[in-house]
């Protein structure tokens, strides 16, 4: 099941980079895109655990909010610790129903001054008034503003576009050289760079018959230059929400992050209240990128009012990126931002309540995947004869887990992914030992310095007639394996393109054994049908797996994944089902005598002696003993 350890959206990471270009129709602001194929999203199971981490980062955030303050000591010249005098407590400087004015401003400076330009003026909104939640269009508070501004030359050529917002006392002006009408201690001000700088990375794949791309061309990295570009990126949609809460706060005492938002004043009797903007909802795939071709930008503005909750919630989710960036790196951020898209999908497109049971039948799958994982190293821990087991599929699955791990060092994964798959390549060479005698010869080394080893097939495995069963099988399975692997090498050879020849091997592979892999599982269904008996199989790691599989298929129908992947998990089924029937034909033998030398009817008879081993039998004849009469 190694197709199982390694996401889909791995298994595509050979494959071109999202990319788009933007081009113009010979209209004012006609933007078409060409995207690269689409990547495979990633699997339901990635997305999850990504939304519980970011639920656990929510939890502890909220934690800090609601810690109570320690008294901060101080020490007195004669050495003493005493608590140092209590600060004043701050209250919010507007109240529940203050009237206020809400002003916008465009520019291409960081910092505003130019209020004297009626065209830099992008909304003022008049009368907002404070904890309001039944106004505007939809009477819920919210407002919008949409327009269709012209592109400045600057941002056209990698500049930036800023958005000023100030919220100010009804009547009162956000310029400071109105001095009859501007106050700078109840005036809110927050500032945003609209655009958005992305790397763009560089097409590097081609066909290696023909040495052709299909690729745009000015997606093709160029010789001898970067693999990729920074580009400044647009997306229309973004929300200004100005916080309602109350809570009494004292200054230098704030929790982080919320130090970062509050702001007192100089007399630390009042703070002003959070404004805070929101592009939680803007996916990284919708960004459009900004060149000399964009002559218009679209943009959609809306405000809202927001509760302390709801703010916590996107506040934390904001502080991933710089979490990540300082932890895991900036690749890490990539690759995190393509799971928030599907993540943000999935919460949008889905059914809630089809949602909810996604959430609790995928706490239940961790614990299934942990108990399955347990057991299987239990088993063969504790495995002492190999009969009715394939050795053979030992060294296949050495042989798959190894492909992963060069796939995914040959491709941009992330460290998390590597480390798992390589933890999975570990278990199933310790396997080895367990059905295989491994013996060193200190004499004969290699080269005169490493120990030759051998490696000899053991007795339990060769006196039965399970290595017999099981090299037909795998004779009959060649048949069939043989000729997909060729016709697939030759597919992906002259229509997939590929960084290299041996890229193109490790992709070749990988793609057939997560296509194809479901067909190694088959030899041990032929092995339990020659020796009509399923008694050898870990069942318990066998029925934990196949429920998994059961909940990957509610995965495969939630969400958006590839066909091959999404077939995949029915074909597992197929197989498990088969397992399953086997177990059912096959039914408990009392005759059969299992590895050491037991049977069932020798326990009911009492054929058994105390040590477990079968006692001698007594002839015919022979008068029993005292011994034997007790025990009959």
């Amino acid at each position: 099941m190694a197709e199982k350890e390694v996401s889909a959206a791995e298994g595509a990471s050979n494959n071109s980079s999202n990319t788009e270009v933007a081009a113009t129709d010979g209209g004012e602001n006609s933007q078409e895109t060409q995207a690269a194929p689409q990547q495979p999203q990633a699997n339901g199971w990635s997305m999850v655990k990504g939304f519980f981490f970011r639920c656990l980062v929510i939890y502890f955030i909220s934690s800090l909010f609601r810690r109570g303050q320690q008294p901060q000591m101080t020490t007195t010249p004669d050495g003493k610790s005493v608590p140092m005098p209590t600060k004043l407590v701050a209250h919010n400087i507007f109240e529940k129903g203050q009237m206020m004015d809400m002003y916008v401003y465009l520019s291409e400076d960081e910092t505003f001054k130019d209020f004297g330009n009626p065209k830099a003026l992008f909304w003022l909104e008049e009368d907002l008034e404070y904890g309001d939640w039944t106004s505007g269009e939809n009477k819920d508070g919210t407002y919008t503003k949409e327009a269709r501004i012209k592109t400045p030359e600057r941002v056209m050529n990698n500049g930036s576009l800023y958005l000023h917002t100030y919220f100010v006392k009804r009547g009162n002006s956000p310029n400071p050289k109105d001095k009859d009408t501007y106050d700078k201690w109840s005036t809110i001000y927050k500032k945003k760079m609209l655009n958005k700088y992305k790397k763009r990375k560089f097409h590097s794949l081609t066909n290696l018959l023909t040495g052709q791309t299909e690729a745009h061309p000015d997606l093709i990295q160029k010789e001898n230059g970067s693999s990729f570009e920074i580009l400044s990126h647009w997306h229309p949609n973004l929300t200004i929400n100005l916080l309602e809460d109350y809570t009494p706060w004292t200054a230098g005492a704030v929790p982080q992050p919320l130090d970062e938002f509050v702001e007192f004043l100089p007399d630390g009797s009042k703070y002003l209240p959070i404004l805070y903007y929101n592009d939680y909802w803007n996916l990284n795939s919708d960004y459009q990128p900004i060149n000399d071709t964009v002559k218009y930008l679209n943009i959609s503005l809306t405000y809202s009012p927001i509760t302390l909750f709801k703010w916590q919630l996107y506040a934390a989710q904001g502080m991933r990126n710089k979490w990540y960036s300082s932890i895991l790196g900036d690749d890490m951020v990539g690759e995190s931002d393509e799971e928030q898209d599907s993540l943000k999908r999935t919460f949008v497109e889905t059914n809630p309540y089809l949602l909810a049971l996604t959430f609790i039948v995928s706490i239940v799958h961790s614990v299934f995947e942990f108990l399955a994982f347990k057991n299987d190293i239990q088993f063969w821990k504790n495995r002492k004869s190999l009969e009715g087991l394939s050795v053979r599929s030992v060294f296949f699955n050495v042989f798959q887990s190894l492909i992963v791990v060069l796939y995914v060092l040959d491709n941009e994964t992330n460290t998390i992914v590597r480390i798992s798959v390589f933890i999975g390549l570990l278990i199933e060479v310790w396997k080895i030992h367990k059905v295989m005698d491994i013996k060193t010869d200190q004499e004969n080394r290699v080269f005169g310095i490493f120990p030759r080893i051998s490696l000899q097939d053991k007795s339990s495995y060769t006196e039965s007639h399970t290595k017999e069963y099981d090299q037909m099988a795998f004779k009959y399975l060649s048949w069939a394996l043989y000729p997909l692997l060729g016709g697939y090498a030759v597919y992906s050879l002259m229509y997939v393109e590929q960084k290299g020849w041996y890229s193109w091997v490790l992709s070749m592979l990988y793609g057939f054994l997560l296509t194809f892999g479901f067909i190694m599982m088959t030899p041990q269904l032929f092995i339990n049908y020659k020796l009509k008996s399923v008694a050898h199989l870990p069942w318990r790691m066998l029925t934990y797996k196949f429920l998994n599989t059961f909940i990957d298929d509610i995965f495969a129908f939630v969400i958006k994944m590839p066909t091959l992947y999404r077939i995949g998990c029915f074909r597992d089924d197929i197989v498990f089902l088969i397992f399953i029937y086997q177990r059912w034909i096959y039914r408990v033998d009392p005759s059969r005598v299992n590895e050491f030398g037991t049977s069932g009817e020798m326990e009911e008879t009492g054929a058994i002696g105390a040590n477990g081993d079968a006692l001698p039998a007594v002839e015919d004849g022979e008068p029993k003993t005292e011994e034997d009469k007790k025990r009959d």
